[in-house]
């Protein structure tokens, strides 16, 4: 595992990346710039005011991109409002506007947050055709193509690129399974993003080329076959050149705001020999929901507590009192709770109980809504598995480091495993799985047709894949804890040592104990 910088203070983290990321993007710009301007030399036409005006034009444009980038970036997803939502919004406020006075709109939160995610998005596309129109007449200064036909380009560019970029979700984070050294980082993207912009380059100069053709005769060029063949030529290479620049940025900006924080003092230093998870544990527990500093927080955590590279800071957690340990573990158990109530919440919809789930689970395909629900309720995939990861290992590392006993005393473990079993049986019930029901001889299994999600779809990859993480993290546990979990298996009491008492949030407590079992026996698949 590669080391990290130290981050000076929380408030400041997101703050010094957007800035590093703004200045490695202008390295990149520049050293881009001048390779293209060799390739423009060979074909001939070369001026250094102009050349220099072209730079100056393609980075202020690349900025302002840039700047949207960093805008529209987000962690996770983020609902946006459709527009027949949007307008219907609008049309209510302004009819109770002008019928009632002028009563406060009665907004709710995410109403808010779904229009002001429509409005960046909206924003983002205008910034793309914007900046395509500008670098295409700053790229392509050389060309013989009139400023009309270079604008248009660019706006075609802009736009398809606007628009791809929201469509595929690429504002969204995505952290690495591996955190790699920087410099491998930036050249495993580097070929991806030559690739990517050399495939988007072709394709949309196809398409702007095409669509140029129904221009009127005065915008099109006049002359040989070859001086029209070098003018594509060089808006070919004009566009390859912005749009690369384009592709470096927003790979950069996947790559410096991907990389680990460490929110912890030095070692060594006074704040380290006293109290040394005290940011870690302000940042868990005052940062934002779904915020990329949240995300951050429980990133480090969870490399923390699985990895033998800081044993010191994993150590802090077991101090004399066992508070900071208690505040660790919470801070774990909220996001794997939320989640788990999320897809209870899409399971059973307006039903309340077990019967009536059971009753749903075996009704026709779910509708759009309830696959709405669900898929939403995975939106913090990455957060419940590195919570999810994080228990299964300070659990686990609680049987030998835990010198007070607190893991076991403040039931700090029932709470883990609980929550686990829990949340695996809420994603098993989202695959289809049975996890309980009515007895056998009121129906047959061979007689019901369960609710399962389509294969291969989003929602199924999503939970697969969030199953697999948690039947890993309960396996964890179980093979640390085997013998005394199948000692108290075989004295009537591993519900009583190692199942919560309080009701969980989805099937019931002998439901739990079973799984468990199943888990002791590694039938659990």
């Amino acid at each position: 595992m590669s080391s990290a910088p130290m981050a000076p203070s929380p408030p400041s983290v997101i703050k010094d990346r957007r800035l590093r990321f703004l200045i490695w993007q202008s390295i990149s710009t520049v050293s881009v710039y001048l390779f293209s301007s060799l390739l423009h030399l060979r074909l001939g036409h070369f001026s250094l005011s102009d050349s220099l005006l072209s730079f100056l034009a393609l980075h202020a444009f690349l900025l302002l991109l840039s700047s949207s980038f960093l805008l529209l970036l987000s962690p996770c997803p983020a609902p946006a409002a459709s527009l027949p939502e949007l307008s219907t919004t609008l049309r209510k406020s302004a009819f109770k506007w002008a019928i009632g006075g002028f009563p406060r709109p009665d907004f709710t939160v995410d109403s808010v947050s779904r229009a002001w995610r429509s409005l960046k998005s909206i924003f983002f596309l205008v910034v793309c055709v914007v900046a395509g129109i500008f670098s295409v007449v700053a790229a392509c200064w050389d060309s013989d193509e009139g400023a009309y036909s270079l604008r248009l380009r660019g706006a075609v560019f802009g736009f398809m690129y606007g628009a791809y970029y929201l469509a595929s979700k690429r504002w969204i984070l995505k952290f690495p399974i591996i955190q790699r050294p920087l410099f491998y980082s930036f050249k495993k993207y580097f070929y991806s993003s030559f690739t990517s912009a050399l495939k988007m380059s072709v394709r949309w100069f196809v398409y702007s080329f095409m669509l140029l053709l129904f221009l009127p005769a005065e915008f099109q060029i006049k002359g040989t076959i070859g001086r029209w063949l070098i003018s594509q030529i060089r808006v070919l290479l004009g566009i390859f050149t912005f749009s690369f620049c384009w592709e470096i940025s927003h790979h950069l900006l996947q790559v410096l705001h991907t990389r680990r924080c460490i929110f912890a003092p030095p070692q060594g230093s006074a704040a380290a020999e006293t109290n040394p998870s005290k940011t870690l544990l302000e940042v868990l527990e005052q940062s934002p929901p779904k915020s990329l500093l949240q995300h951050l927080a429980y990133l480090d955590l969870c490399i923390v507590s699985e990895n033998n590279t800081e044993q010191w800071r994993r150590a802090a957690f077991f101090e004399e009192s066992g508070e900071t340990y208690r505040q660790v573990i919470r801070a774990c158990l909220r996001p794997l709770e939320n989640f788990t109530s999320k897809l209870v919440e899409g399971l059973e919809g307006r039903y309340g109980d077990c019967s009536d789930l059971f009753l749903k689970q075996m009704s026709l395909p779910m509708d759009f809504h309830t696959y709405s629900k669900l898929n939403a309720a995975f939106d913090d995939y990455e957060l419940c598995a590195w919570s999810s990861r994080s228990l299964a290992a300070l659990t686990v590392c609680s049987r030998h480091k835990d010198r007070y006993k607190v893991a076991q005393l403040s039931s700090c473990n029932t709470a883990a495993v609980s929550t686990l079993l829990t949340a695996l049986l809420a994603v098993e019930a989202c695959l289809g799985k049975k996890t309980g029901g009515p007895s056998k001889q009121f129906l047959s299994p061979t007689s019901m047709k369960w609710e399962t999600v389509e294969e291969q779809c989003e929602l199924h990859n999503k939970a697969y894949a969030m199953a697999d993480v948690l039947r890993a993290s309960i396996y964890q546990i179980v093979s640390a804890f085997w013998v005394d979990m199948q000692a108290s298996a075989k004295s009537m009491v591993l519900d009583k040592n190692w199942i919560s008492e309080a009701k969980p949030l989805f099937g019931a407590r002998s439901v739990l104990v079973q799984k468990l079992l199943d888990f002791l026996d590694y039938r659990a698949v």
